[in-house]
């Protein structure tokens, strides 16, 4: 793990936030011996398989201030996000995540590193209300991408955009997905997964 790999995944970012990144790994560990905030296969490497692969967000959207994470979990790709946007003048993200003991954990974290973020410790589906117009939406290891444009379409459908990282199957999902939404795509292979991609989708309207 180093100041460059963050670099080379999310683009230009202050020595600050790579120390506080480095800081968070190490609090995340400790939580996740309690609580399994990711699955114990994945834990051993959660700079790369975890960070960087949240923090290439930033490099795909490098200017947009008003996110929400759907299912935030364990913290990617939102808290991630969340010291990264610390970086940008007025943004902020918010946390979706109903389970109380992740919510715990997230609200923790950012208030451990005054993080420019909130925790809305609700279901998605109780959620919308409660966050207004954000310009981005992501998920990460949530659901398929038919149920994520369900579960993001109150946002989707009124200007914001979705960035979900997908797997080596994504093209199937796509595929199931159009007969019933029509959306414009760009597909960013993954800096972490050569097998991954973000889907960046916009324009989302039910066919």
């Amino acid at each position: 793990m180093s100041w460059k790999s963050l670099q080379d995944a999310a683009g230009p970012v202050s020595r600050e936030t790579f120390d506080r990144l480095m800081a968070f790994e190490q609090m995340f560990q400790k939580w996740n011996r309690s609580i399994n905030l990711v699955a114990q296969s994945t834990s051993g490497d959660v700079w790369q398989r975890h960070i960087l692969d949240s923090a290439q967000l930033g490099r795909i959207e490098p200017t947009a201030t008003r996110w929400v994470d759907l299912g935030s979990g364990g913290g990617f790709p939102g808290l991630v996000m969340a010291f990264l946007l610390a970086e940008r003048d007025g943004a902020s993200i918010d946390l979706v995540e109903s389970n109380r003991k992740k919510a715990s954990f997230l609200q923790t974290v950012v208030g451990q590193f005054s993080l420019p973020a909130r925790v809305v410790a609700r279901r998605i589906d109780d959620s919308h209300a409660l966050v207004s117009t954000p310009q981005i939406v992501t998920a990460r290891a949530l659901a398929s991408l038919s149920s994520l444009l369900d579960l993001s379409a109150p946002w989707l459908t009124s200007g914001a955009r979705g960035l979900f990282h997908k797997g080596r199957d994504y093209r199937a999902e796509v595929q199931e997905s159009v007969h019933r939404w029509s959306f414009d795509l760009v597909e960013h292979p993954s800096v972490t997964d050569p097998h991954g991609v973000i889907l960046e989708l916009s324009n989302l309207r039910p066919v």
